[in-house]
């Protein structure tokens, strides 16, 4: 019995015979509150359990990310945020019409070929072939070989990782280069400001934004999507692009089909694959619950030391509601299928003969 209830108890005995109650009296209310005592100390429990999941829970989101509402102002730790400011870039690209069909396993397979584009290779060289797909073929789930078909989708989803760290890399070099000047031009300050809403520094601190305008490890950005993903066989990914299971409460995405009525979030649904993994990243480098993570990246840089992802991994438990054991199944899909390899991974320049290929 919690003290509480052992308190309360005192003060009924205290209670009952004040009013003077007989000895059986006693004995028999007395018997009534302990058996309920015991029958309800397990639901309050179970009660706190389940509401402080469900708070855990909501750094899954993306903020509020509703692609259907844009523009509301949203509540972040302790600043309120324009979701329009942050998400602009992934909007627009989200929107992109495209007139490309979705190509089958054995076309995507032909044109890996066709480039010559193999992982092995890319271990050795570290160079990869910029083939931007924006849908996964439906096929890749009945592809037996597990071997194979991991690296199917690993040969997918690179280079869209990689070319989001670019930009980010790109990003962060001209950031560098305002800091480092005494003066700045109009070109340069109007771009600081959009940064500043890009990733929601309200208070426009320099510092700050040099900690959140950062890579992703492409080692951590694969292992995630293969466990949000199954490799690409889940129906969130083959339905909705979504490499990364972010949520949303009133945008377009996919309803579980064995989440709870109560349950008002849905899957996010991306237009492309490319959407998908920039609002992954802006994820991480903007929500509080991975502030941690942001942290921890810094000191990495300012020890001139790689970004790790074995190192970063442990900021993520936050991110799924299985909490360390998700951070244990991440660590072991990076371990195990040596995703590291892909860290130090180049993109290479694109070309119009490669772009006539897709």
């Amino acid at each position: 019995m919690a003290k509480s209830e052992f308190r309360f108890f005192i003060k009924f005995i205290k209670f009952l015979n004040q009013k003077g109650a007989g000895s059986l009296t006693k004995v028999f209310l007395s018997s009534v509150f302990v058996v309920f005592s015991f029958y309800l100390i397990p639901i309050v429990i179970d009660n706190s359990k389940n509401k402080s999941n469900a708070y855990k829970n909501n750094s899954k989101a993306l903020l509020a990310y509703t692609l259907n509402n844009k523009g509301q102002n949203i509540e972040d730790g302790s600043e309120i945020l324009n979701e329009n400011d942050l998400l602009r870039d992934i909007f627009s690209l989200n929107d992109l019409e495209t007139d490309t069909v979705r190509l089958n396993a054995s076309t995507i397979k032909q044109l890996f070929e066709d480039t010559d584009y193999k992982l092995q290779d890319v271990r050795e060289k570290k160079l990869v072939k910029p083939i931007a797909l924006t849908l996964l073929p439906a096929e890749i789930k009945m592809i037996e070989n597990t071997s194979q078909r991991k690296d199917f989708f690993i040969q997918i989803v690179l280079p869209l990782i990689l070319q989001e760290n670019n930009n980010i890399r790109l990003d962060r070099k001209r950031l560098f280069n305002i800091i480092n000047k005494s003066n700045n031009t109009n070109l340069e300050k109007k771009w600081l400001e959009k940064k500043y809403k890009q990733y929601g520094v309200t208070s426009k601190d320099l510092s700050i934004l040099k900690i959140r305008m950062d890579e992703i490890p492409v080692s951590l950005a694969i292992a995630q999507a293969a466990k949000e993903t199954g490799w690409g066989t889940s129906r969130f990914a083959q339905e909705g692009n979504a490499l990364f299971g972010q949520w949303t409460w009133s945008g377009d995405g996919l309803k579980p089909k064995d989440a709870d009525k109560s349950e008002g979030h849905k899957v996010m649904r991306f237009n492309v694959l490319q959407a998908s993994v920039r609002a992954y990243q802006r994820n991480l480098n903007t929500h509080s619950s991975y502030k941690n993570l942001r942290k921890a990246r810094a000191e990495l840089r300012d020890k001139k030391k790689p970004l790790d992802s074995l190192v970063l991994v442990k900021y993520l438990n936050e991110y799924a509601e299985t909490g360390q054991k998700y951070v244990e199944v991440l660590t072991q899909i990076i371990k195990q299928n040596e995703l590291k390899d892909f860290d130090d991974a180049k993109l290479l320049p694109s070309s119009k003969d490669l772009e006539s290929l897709i």
